[in-house]
């Protein structure tokens, strides 16, 4: 600016037209000086405001997006909640079950206890009376000798008189009356031999049904009855459309994951699970199961589910096989053959479940043997296995016994184990008491009433073969079996029977139904 004034005053002292020229290119640079200031400032002041628009603008979104957040955690936190509090219930209800278990566990213990006590009490009190019969045998025997030494002296005395008052010679008189004696003797023998024999068959008859009676009171098995084929329950009939799915690729992907056939009918919230296999029929079941609860329903999802479901099936199949040995105390059988065994928890042979049957005839086995003194350990583990075949006997060819024999042998198991496993059905004669304890338990745990169904063509075949024999007599017109099975109505011809001849006809017809029908629970085991 100095300058300027500097180069304004030399202007004017150079003439004075260049000093105004000089004077208003001052003046004009002046002025574009403070115009270009003023631009400037104000330029500036615009670039603030924007800058304060966009910081108030982000301020903004930044409270928003917080806000967002906040209700979004909120929502995360209530959900969280909801799931534990849910999680928690179900803990919690699980719990109380378990406790009621263990409660009513302990009540049937504390229950068996009292009866093995007061079992313990009558046996005692056998013992008591079979050492007092043993007593009075003794005494018995010394009477006899008793008699046995009067006997002698009379037969003395005998001889003696016979000497005297017939004049004949000792050895004449000896042999006559020594050949009354024998006959009398002889006599006598036969019919005490005769009692004996008889006294033995009552008693050994007696003896093996006390023995039978308590091997089946102690051993208090409990049973069910499970049906082989598997339903699953829908919460409504839309789910069946879901199951189904979009041209029936979800149930060709449960059918081709699980391998079974699923059955969906007009029956209302429910599908039937079909397959010969009752392991195979599990995993379908439990899948269906999941994936309902799930809702999530394709075919990857079924694949997983199916896989992961199979998976646990078999864990439980093991630890089935793992507790029967562990509850039967059994030890030193191969971890294949418990593999093997714990299947038998999904086969059932006439409705019942062939692993608590073979668990009931271990126990029968071994409780008979221990009333005869015998050992009980070969045969509670002829009884365990004695069915084993018939958890692979839809894979393998052959019958379950020789399935049963062939698994036995291949894994290096007791001699005598393997022969009541092939003896058990009169395949071949029983060679050893544990062949023919582990027969006898076959027949109480499968023959018993109540522990198997029969078939519905044995039960059609049955009810024909009682209307038969009952119109095979005489003067019988028609017959129908009523009651399932347990009452006959026979329609007589009245030009033939009578009313007095009834009443023998009747008895007539329940002795021969009588001798010619076995009910299902005297059907041979199988």
């Amino acid at each position: 600016m100095t300058s300027t004034l500097f180069n304004l005053l030399a202007a004017l002292e150079a003439g004075p037209i260049a000093g105004i020229a000089i004077a208003t290119a001052v003046v004009g640079a002046v002025i574009g000086l403070f115009g270009y200031r003023l631009y400037s400032q104000n330029k500036i002041g615009v670039a603030k405001r924007e800058a304060a628009r966009i910081i108030e603008e982000a301020n903004l979104e930044a409270k928003d997006i917080r806000k967002d957040g906040l209700l979004e955690a909120k929502e995360q936190q209530n959900k969280m909640r909801s799931e534990f509090e849910r999680e928690t219930k179900e803990r919690r209800a699980e719990w109380q079950r378990t406790e009621n278990r263990l409660a009513q566990k302990e009540m049937a213990l504390e229950k068996k206890e009292d009866s093995i006590d007061k079992k313990e009490q009558t046996l005692d009190r056998k013992l008591e009376d079979l050492e007092k019969s043993q007593k009075a045998l003794e005494e018995n025997k010394e009477r006899l000798k008793n008699i046995e030494q009067e006997l002698n002296t009379a037969q003395e005395n005998v001889q003696k008189e016979l000497e005297r008052v017939a004049g004949m010679t000792k050895e004449e008189a000896s042999a006559e009356l020594k050949d009354e004696l024998l006959e009398g003797v002889k006599k006598r023998a036969s019919a005490e031999a005769k009692q004996l024999v008889q006294d033995a068959k009552d008693n050994a008859t007696k003896e093996a049904q006390n023995i039978i009676g308590l091997a089946i009171q102690r051993c208090a098995a409990d049973h069910a009855t499970e049906n082989t084929v598997s339903v699953v329950a829908l919460p409504s009939d839309e789910m069946k459309g879901r199951i189904i799915g979009r041209m029936g690729r979800n149930i060709r992907a449960l059918e081709s994951a699980t391998g079974v056939d699923l059955i969906i009918d007009d029956t209302p919230d429910v599908i039937t699970l079909s397959s010969f296999d009752p392991v195979r029929r599990e995993v379908a079941r439990l899948t269906l199961e999941k994936l309902i609860a799930d809702g999530r329903i394709h075919p990857a999802r079924i694949e997983e589910i199916a896989d992961k479901i199979r998976k646990e099936v078999e864990a439980g199949i093991k630890e089935a096989g793992e507790e029967a040995v562990f509850e039967l105390g059994i030890h030193g059988i191969h971890p294949e053959i418990i593999k093997v065994l714990g299947r038998l928890k999904y086969r059932t042979s006439y409705g019942q479940n062939v692993l608590k049957h073979s668990m009931e005839v271990a126990r029968l086995a071994s409780l008979m043997a221990q009333e005869l003194g015998i050992d009980p350990k070969i045969c509670k583990r002829a009884g365990l296995l004695h069915d084993i075949g018939k958890a692979i006997d839809h894979e393998v060819e052959g019958t379950h016994i020789q399935i049963g024999v062939d698994l036995a042998k291949k894994y290096r198991e007791n001699g005598d184990v393997i022969h009541a496993i092939a003896a058990h059905h009169n395949d071949i004669e029983p060679e050893t008491i544990a062949a023919v304890l582990v027969q006898a338990a076959d027949a109480i745990s499968s023959a018993r009433p109540g522990a198997r169904r029969e078939s519905l063509e044995n039960y059609v075949k049955r009810i024909e073969k009682l209307e038969v024999l009952a119109k095979s007599f005489d003067g019988v017109d028609q017959t129908f079996a009523v009651q399932a099975g347990r009452e006959i109505r026979v329609l007589v011809k009245p030009e033939q029977v009578n009313d007095e001849a009834t009443i023998f006809l009747a008895k007539e017809i329940a002795e021969k139904l009588e001798m010619s029908l076995n009910t299902p629970d005297k059907s041979r085991s199988t």
